[in-house]
């Protein structure tokens, strides 16, 4: 009892994607590696600036596609496409499986990025901007009540924020919850984002989860999109 599953993959392949497509069987491992690689090194470079939401790694025979689900696609892209360019030399020289392969044999990456037209319905982007506000020492009772509101105003069923942490720079760390309106995570045709966030203050970290229900999503529907 008591245990959790994350949102997400709970409902894959019901109402929700696999944030990586490929497949293989003998390169399992390899593959895996290289996409957490992949996605620790675009954490890495930008933090949470760039609004990053969901990134996508899809695989063909010798070449990867990484696809940036972004609310501030402009930063990314840069001038002319500039930033586009600069990311794919980067994840080649930083990436660790990459470095040790021949500039012949490293695989050719193709980058997108994607605009999410609405942020405060993407779970990952409301835990990331209420962590940078407490890393701006902004009270946190005061950023995730903001995000409530600004979620609500968007038409969410519901939402879920759970801070935990020394909070306010207290000597116990402890756990507090906000919302409203509902957040069914039993109900598996419910279609809840959920976002993960971490807040770096000099007291120590804050963790930062966030519940978005944006409704049922019918089997007919999905098959629809």
């Amino acid at each position: 009892m008591g245990q959790k599953v994350n949102p997400i993959s709970f409902r894959l392949p019901l109402n929700k994607d696999w944030q990586s497509k490929w497949f293989s069987k003998g390169n399992f491992a390899k593959n895996l590696a290289e996409d957490l690689a992949i996605r620790q090194a675009i954490e890495k470079k930008y933090g949470k600036t760039a609004g990053i939401g969901r990134v996508e790694v899809l695989r063909d025979n010798d070449s990867i596609t990484v696809n940036l689900h972004s609310s501030k696609p402009g930063i990314l892209i840069g001038r002319s496409g500039q930033g586009v360019i600069e990311l794919k030399a980067y994840l080649l020289k930083n990436v660790a499986i990459y470095k040790t392969m021949d500039s012949n044999k490293q695989p050719k990456i193709k980058v997108d990025v994607i605009e999410i037209k609405a942020p405060e319905l993407n779970a990952q982007l409301v835990a990331e901007n209420i962590a940078i506000q407490i890393e701006k020492r902004i009270p946190f009772k005061r950023a995730t009540k903001q995000a409530i509101q600004k979620t609500m105003e968007m038409r969410a069923k519901g939402i879920k924020i759970q801070v935990s942490g020394r909070l306010g720079g207290a000597e116990i760390a402890r756990s507090e919850k906000y919302g409203e309106g509902s957040v069914p995570l039993g109900r598996l045709k419910a279609n809840v984002d959920y976002g993960y966030a971490i807040a770096m203050t000099t007291y120590g970290t804050i963790g930062v989860k966030t519940w978005i229900y944006k409704g049922d999503i019918l089997k007919e529907e999905k098959e629809k999109n």
